[in-house]
């Protein structure tokens, strides 16, 4: 009998042998293969982009109708307000011409006087126009152009440079008084159109829309509470109308931000309105005056006093005996209402409390402490710097005539100056505020004609003064220019 182990033995070995015939059957790479390699990517050609679809004929008579009913707005705007709008030419002093030219824009620079242009808006129909301050606080002159082609001078009313706004008025009856909307209910993204006449070019008309409201901190003003626009305005737009779609004026155009494009300020109509009105009154501008110094609450002062930013305006100053004093308001409290309007900053409280009236008690919300208050102030007047004459304004004294001194320039020093060698009147002396100052006259100008007559002397332009006015022909350097001077 066979042993166990001999047979495991055997079972062993055939098993191995078994095994080296399996292995000898079948390689190794086929007990073992490799996964085949991903197929390489067959190139996709890139999509066509979806074309858009073609509109159709309905289509397009629709969109070129709702253009031309948008533009048919745009002039009914021009053709409703027009008429309400006038172009301003001012004369200065040339030692202020930089001053013009900037503000207004200006051309003959050879004139005795330097030449501006700007815009108004008739305010009443007897000659009222409203327009800004900067367009008129240097002028020697104003003339005004009317829509129905009249040239007429107009005289200063009164001036409001804590508002950049000015009446003047002209000698004229049945005007088209401009339409004031309320520009508090105006809305951010409305269209707005401004018309006036930039550099000269009158009664140009452009479109934008409201940019943004409330604009303050520009630094240029006394009082800012500006409406913003992306509507074009220039030098020369200053005192224009800026109209919403209904011609309704919702500001009057002001400034411009030099270093931008797109970026113009308007004095709301509301305020415009109100300044307007007192001029035309009393030829002056009061607004109340609550008496303290404000600053906002930045959010390290809103923190420290365990405030929310913009709850209000933080008081860092009340006048000695002003209505804040007297009402018991002191540093460190907080204005966080004025008359049941909402006060975010100093910028709120300025312009919630110079509409409250003067005299009258209005309710305060003070918070002191992380506590609110009420109170009652009675506002006063705001203390204001008196307005001073403009040149326009400055009248000569009786004794002065046409305020002009002449005598005779020697014929050697006629000849010098490039003159004909003979005797020439030459002006030693001009009155301030007189007429010859405003036509622009200077010491040194030599006049040259006298009412169509040459070579004059000093004799003939006083006998000519005497009788009537006079027409200079004048020569100041290389250049001549004409000056009329009436008394």
């Amino acid at each position: 009998m066979s042993s166990p182990v001999r047979v495991v033995g055997r079972s062993f070995a055939l098993a191995f042998a078994l095994t080296l015939a399996a292995a000898a059957a079948f390689p190794s790479s086929a007990l073992a293969q490799a996964p085949a390699p991903p197929p390489r990517p067959v190139p996709v050609a890139p999509a066509a982009p979806a074309q858009p679809p073609v509109p159709t004929p309905a289509q397009v008579q629709a969109s070129t109708a709702e253009a031309r009913r948008l533009s048919e707005g745009f002039v009914a705007v021009a053709e409703r307000v027009s008429p309400s709008v006038v172009q301003i030419d001012v004369t200065a002093r040339d030692e202020k011409a930089d001053l013009i030219s900037h503000m207004l824009g200006r051309n003959g620079a050879d004139e005795p006087v330097a030449r501006g242009t700007a815009s108004g808006v008739v305010f009443t129909p007897d000659g009222a126009i409203l327009t800004n301050n900067h367009v008129v606080e240097e002028a020697l002159t104003i003339n005004v152009h009317l829509r129905d082609g009249r040239f007429l001078p107009a005289r200063l009313v009164g001036r409001d440079p804590a508002t950049d706004l000015a009446v003047i008025k002209v000698e004229a009856t049945g005007l088209t008084p401009a339409h004031f909307a309320d520009s508090d209910a105006a809305r951010v993204g409305e269209w707005t159109v401004a018309i006036g006449s930039p550099f000269g070019l009158g009664y140009s008309v452009t479109a934008g829309v409201l940019s943004a409201k409330g604009r303050g901190g520009i630094g240029m003003n006394a009082i800012e509470d500006y409406l913003q626009t992306d509507a074009s305005i220039n030098p020369g737009n200053s005192g224009g109308p800026l109209c919403d779609l209904s011609g309704d004026v919702v500001g009057i155009n002001t400034m411009i931000v030099g270093r931008g494009q797109g970026i113009g300020f308007a004095v709301p109509s509301n305020m415009a309105q109100r300044v307007a009105t007192q001029i035309l009154k009393s030829g002056r501008v009061s607004r109340a005056w609550l008496g303290v110094g404000v600053q906002d609450l930045s959010p390290e002062l809103a923190a420290a006093m365990h405030l929310t930013p913009g709850t209000g305006a933080l008081v860092n100053n009340v006048a000695a005996d002003g209505p804040a004093f007297r009402a018991n308001i002191r540093p460190g409290d907080v204005v966080s209402q004025v008359g049941g309007h909402p006060v975010r900053d100093g910028h709120d409280l300025v312009r919630e409390t110079i509409v409250q009236p003067i005299g009258q008690p209005v309710q305060l919300e003070i918070i002191r402490s992380g506590q609110r208050y009420g109170t009652m102030v009675t506002l006063a007047e705001r203390p204001e710097q008196a307005v001073e004459p403009t040149p326009a304004q400055q009248v000569a004294q009786p004794r002065q005539g046409l305020g002009l001194v002449v005598r005779d320039l020697a014929a050697s020093q006629a000849a010098q100056m490039g003159l004909p060698g003979r005797v020439v009147p030459i002006v030693t002396q001009v009155a301030s505020g007189s007429v010859a100052d405003r036509e622009g006259l200077r010491v040194g100008d030599v006049i040259v004609e006298v009412n169509g007559t040459p070579d004059a002397t000093s004799q003939q332009v006083s006998d000519a003064a005497r009788v009537g006015g006079l027409l200079l022909r004048v020569k100041r350097g290389d250049s001549f220019f004409y000056a009329a001077l009436k008394k």
